[in-house]
């Protein structure tokens, strides 16, 4: 009996290229990973309260972008497609809504008024109804280069803001 030569599977039109994949990786990995020793260092009592901790808004916006920053990087990294897929996503973007919805109304970086980080606020917006949209219409390459576009730019990038002196993620990790 004759057997087929073995072959490498083709990959599938969603995989990411491997540069990409390890900047995701580094960036989302980053993130995550200051994001937990900061949170702990604060819940242990090994760094000291901010002030902006008693606004409601600070709190909601950590509380729902805290989860989304390793639950997109496993959404960009697994298979796509599925029903996983499609449930973790739709949780995904409504973590990413409230987070810039939230954002909104934090407004102690500048006295009072908006700051530059706010411009990601409409960017949010129109990357979420842009991914679904290409998703429904089933312009899953164009999903694609959305959602990776979102990812970096629209949570890590803002979230290694996060980690500037004299915000609260860089008070938490640093003390």
């Amino acid at each position: 009996m004759a057997t087929l030569p073995a072959t490498a599977p083709k990959p599938l039109p969603t995989d990411i290229h491997p540069l990409l994949r390890a900047a995701m990786i580094a960036g989302g990995g980053l993130v995550t990973m200051l994001s937990i020793v900061a949170v702990l260092r604060w819940t242990a009592g090994m760094a000291p309260d901010h002030p902006a901790l008693k606004q409601a808004a600070v709190a909601i916006h950590l509380v729902v972008v805290l989860p989304a920053v390793p639950l997109g990087l496993v959404l960009m990294l697994r298979r796509k497609g599925g029903r996983s897929h499609r449930t973790l996503g739709m949780i995904w973007m409504a973590l990413m809504l409230a987070t810039a919805l939230s954002a909104i109304f934090i407004r102690n970086i500048n006295g009072g008024g908006f700051s530059i980080l706010h411009l990601f606020i409409p960017l949010t917006l129109f990357a979420v109804v842009r991914a679904i949209g290409t998703a429904r219409q089933g312009r899953i390459d164009k999903h694609k280069r959305v959602m990776l576009s979102f990812y970096l730019g629209g949570l890590i990038l803002p979230g290694l803001f996060a980690f500037l002196p004299g915000r609260l993620m860089s008070l938490w990790l640093l003390g």
